[in-house]
């Protein structure tokens, strides 16, 4: 397996640093090398941020943020107006947003003509599984759903160790829950 590269771009607070180390972590369960690590503007809750998540079967040796990701995730999508989050992905690239609007609208939005666009209202399923709207875990699941270097019972195995101590068992069965809707509800085009 060549290096996958992932962008989480979304706001302080919003948790693409902690769904990036998930993932992070659960390929390294299944023996891959990886890298997962937030790159912060303003550092206060709500400002716009970055994290990236590299994985491979080889060492990794690049030690910068992802200049050319293969997926880019958007937890907020607010910051498709004022950041380009299309920056550097390729033609070949897949385009995950937390929205409501369809796979199309998103792609006229950030004039993405090629690739594949997908969206989930991950917001929506964090509401109603966590009762928060914390939605880093369901847009985790809508990159399982397009990427299959992780199984969605691996990441739920290092959701389940890292946050049943932490949050009890009633909330981690809740992001596990998110995670598996948005696996099945995203839709792509």
């Amino acid at each position: 397996m060549p290096m996958v590269e992932i962008a989480w771009h979304g706001r302080g607070g919003q948790g693409a640093k902690t769904a990036s180390q998930f993932l992070g972590e659960a390929a390294l369960d299944i023996g891959k090398y990886i890298q997962a690590f937030p790159e912060y503007g303003p550092e206060r809750a709500g400002a716009p941020m970055k994290a990236f998540t590299r994985i491979s079967d080889e060492p990794i040796y690049v030690h910068s943020s992802v200049s050319e990701p293969d997926i880019v995730i958007v937890i907020d999508p607010t910051l498709l107006g004022s950041v380009n989050v299309t920056e550097g992905l390729e033609d070949n690239g897949i385009l995950l947003v937390n929205t409501e609007k369809s796979p199309e609208d998103i792609r006229k939005i950030v004039n993405f003509k090629h690739g594949k666009v997908g969206t989930v209202d991950a917001t929506k399923i964090a509401l109603e599984t966590l009762k928060i709207p914390m939605p880093n875990m369901p847009m985790l699941g809508a990159f399982l759903k397009v990427n299959n270097i992780v199984s969605i019972d691996e990441v739920s195995e290092i959701v389940k160790a890292k946050f049943i101590k932490k949050l009890g068992e009633e909330k981690t069965k809740a992001n596990i829950e998110g995670i598996k809707r948005a696996y099945s509800e995203l839709r792509l085009g």
